[in-house]
């Protein structure tokens, strides 16, 4: 996809940063250097974080907030920005603010996805010309999952989520609990009886119904309020872990379907109506600006 160069004068306009769910992932072995190796399925959805960059003249890189617990310099934005000037030798500064609506630890990718609409936006700010396939090198040394973000589609990925293939998906309701924790991904992937041999699946598997979490057992038995989701969502339509969660979902083929599971859940729960999307927000943004 080629875009066109955005104007100065939308430096300040808010741009998403969308949730991603995993449709199925399966951990197919484990590298020499930890990184476990998948195959997984990324679809977007409607729900986001909005970040906006103001420009500054003095060629710093600043948070106008910072998260609480996230140190500013340890912020995917912050380190997204100094990497594409140290990629470019840009000079130009900015000051990011972002409006959080992901939850952290949730297994949405809110993080990744914060990098990648910084690394995205800020490219074409800063008229770094730089190529989407490049943005997408650059953020993999900051996460496995930013890739997938820049690249913009419903993704099929392998390796450890950087190889990419753009897939169709049915574009469903979800409904989306967040449960009461925050589910350790490295403690995820550090269990001893966590799968680690799947079977390599091609992608008419995955459509004709084979969307296994290898993640789902390790994390259902070491959390409780994911367990406690998974049962109650599971009464509406088949529920499932997206990464390593906390975050659990069940899709629909209607919206009545879903909103009436959703009205029924969120006595309880902490809950999201969403509906998937094949293209990420942040591109529909982009393409509609032009």
């Amino acid at each position: 996809m080629t875009l066109k160069k955005i104007n100065r004068a939308v430096w300040t306009e808010r741009w998403p940063a969308p949730a991603k769910l995993n449709l199925m992932l399966r951990i197919t072995g484990q590298r020499s250097d930890g990184y476990h190796l998948l195959q997984t399925v990324f679809q977007f959805i409607d729900l986001c974080d909005w970040i906006t960059f103001h420009p500054v003249g003095n060629g710093v890189v600043s948070l106008q907030k910072t998260i609480p617990g996230v140190p500013e310099a340890d912020d995917l934005t912050i380190r997204a920005a100094k990497l594409l000037k140290a990629e470019t030798g840009c000079e130009q500064g900015v000051c990011i603010e972002v409006e959080k609506n992901l939850p952290m630890g949730g297994g949405l990718g809110g993080g990744s996805s914060d990098a990648a609409t910084t690394l995205v936006v800020l490219n074409e700010l800063w008229n770094l010309n730089l190529s989407r396939e490049r943005l997408a090198e650059l953020g993999l040394t900051l996460g496995a999952d930013v890739p997938v973000f820049v690249y913009g589609y419903s993704s099929w990925a392998e390796g450890i989520g950087e190889k990419l293939e753009r897939i169709d998906v049915p574009e469903q309701w979800v409904v989306l609990i967040r449960p009461d924790c925050h589910v350790d991904t490295k403690e995820v992937f550090l269990a001893k009886d966590l799968t680690r041999n799947s079977k390599s699946i091609r992608i008419v598997d995955f459509i004709a119904g084979q969307h296994q979490n290898d993640c789902l057992g390790v994390v259902r038995e070491r959390y409780q309020p994911v367990k406690d989701a998974l049962v109650e969502l599971s009464e509406f339509s088949e529920a499932r872990l997206t990464g390593t969660g906390a975050c659990v979902f069940a899709q629909f083929d209607s919206k009545k379907a879903a909103v009436s599971a959703y009205r029924s859940l969120q006595k309880k729960w902490q809950v999201y109506l969403v509906k998937g999307v094949n293209e990420s927000p942040l591109f529909s943004r982009l393409k509609a600006g032009n």
